[in-house]
């Protein structure tokens, strides 16, 4: 039998059929788009890979194109970097297509990387005063290329007059030393989510970033054609921070679900409990969700510390004082003579109450959700040996003989 040898690469060695500089660059476009709708007005919207990486479009429809380049650290712009050809290549296009200088085009390159202080290219950074001759300028370092792509660029640069060169040339801003994919999130969260407390903005920045890619990928897939507008990313991220004020809590897990549910043959207390009453297996489903998201809700709060130390506690306290309540009420009719049908009649009744009745029995005043407290009784009814909560009348003297029977 032949053995399957796996070689594992230091951490600090790459092979060279590595995809990962490329993998970052796909990942830094919709993270750095979502720091450029954040710096622009609400009215701006943008789209990802239609002309250019992105494009952005302002209220009054004027259009930026931007290519964005993440290059390895200490990487530097010279006049026939590739990078820099390649997006006049697709701008020329663009202006072509536009009407040349009758279109309200603008073109922008962020680089990672730094222009070189010998290089032309000074020409075109963000503020730089611009040489009378650039146009000449532009076609000298063009004659002085051998490349293919440059050689496509000056034929079409060349199809341009004098004055549609200079026009053109004018709407080009470069914007080097741009913040690196890692910078992306600490600048946004300095930047734009200072009015929520320091220790809930990593959470709240992962759920904007994630409602955010999924909306990419939907312009990426053609799901969604319409661009994402500003005032939607303010609308999502108000409603994300809204849920960490100190009347909340951000409720994360309304449509999950366990990986398979077996309501028939689940062993918890807690199911057992169900069918002891006759609840069907449907609501004994639904029960089950209502634990399995309840349980994780619980536990992302712990893991993002956003629980008051004994917050839980105090809340499962409330919550079996109050079925306790409602219990002695349910059950105060019974005698010790009661049938079986009494009996599983009054824990239907109470486990109704429990799940339909009961929301206003919240952990936080605006924490709505209710697989919250469901879930939350649920628990309580799953403690063993002697849960905290019951519904059939007479399950725990049914579980201590069992115990009882077992030891």
């Amino acid at each position: 039998m032949s053995s399957l040898r796996v070689t594992i690469m230091p951490p600090d060695e790459k092979s060279p059929y590595s995809a990962a500089p490329q993998g970052v660059g796909y990942i830094y476009q919709p993270r750095f788009a979502l720091l450029k709708i954040l710096d622009l007005a609400e009215s701006t919207s943008v789209l990802i890979e239609k002309e250019d990486d992105l494009d952005f479009i302002d209220a009054g429809g004027k259009k930026s194109l931007a290519s964005l380049k993440h290059k390895a650290r200490g990487d530097r712009v010279n006049d026939l970097s590739t990078d820099f050809w390649k997006s006049v290549r697709i701008w020329l296009a663009s202006y072509e297509r536009a009407d040349r200088t009758a279109s309200n085009l603008r073109f922008f390159l962020f680089t990672t990387a730094v222009v070189s202080e010998t290089s032309f290219l000074v020409n075109f950074l963000d503020g730089a005063e611009r040489s009378d001759a650039l146009v000449a300028l532009t076609r000298e370092v063009m004659a002085s290329s051998e490349s293919k792509l440059v050689a496509e660029v000056t034929v079409a640069f060349g199809d341009l007059s004098n004055d549609e060169a200079e026009d053109f040339l004018s709407r080009i801003t470069i914007i080097d030393n741009s913040p690196r994919i890692t910078d992306l999130p600490h600048i946004i969260q300095e930047r734009h989510l200072r009015t929520i407390r320091r220790e809930n903005r990593p959470h709240v920045f992962e759920r904007l970033e994630g409602w955010w890619n999924d909306i990419m990928v939907k312009l990426l897939t053609g799901e969604r054609t319409d661009p994402v507008f500003g005032y939607e990313v303010s609308d999502k991220l108000s409603a994300i921070a809204d849920e960490y004020r100190s009347d909340n809590l951000p409720i994360t897990f309304r449509s999950a679900a366990p990986d398979s549910i077996d309501a028939e043959n689940d062993p918890r207390l807690f199911v057992e409990q169900l069918r002891s009453i006759g609840i069907s297996t449907s609501r004994i489903q639904s029960a089950i969700i209502d634990y399995y998201r309840a349980f994780e809700q619980r536990s992302a709060w712990a893991r993002e510390s956003l629980l008051v130390s004994g917050e839980m506690e105090d809340y499962e306290d409330r919550l079996s004082d109050e079925w306790s309540r409602y219990k002695d009420v349910v059950f105060e009719s019974l005698t010790d003579t009661s049938g079986e049908e009494a009996l599983t009649a009054a824990g239907r009744n109470l486990y109704k109450w429990a799940e339909f009745e009961t929301e206003r029995f919240r952990i936080r005043e605006r924490v709505t959700e209710p697989y919250v407290v469901r879930g939350v009784f649920h628990m309580l009814a799953n403690i063993r040996p002697s849960p905290r909560v019951f519904w059939h009348p007479r399950f725990l003297d049914r579980l201590a003989a069992v115990l009882e029977v077992n030891a």
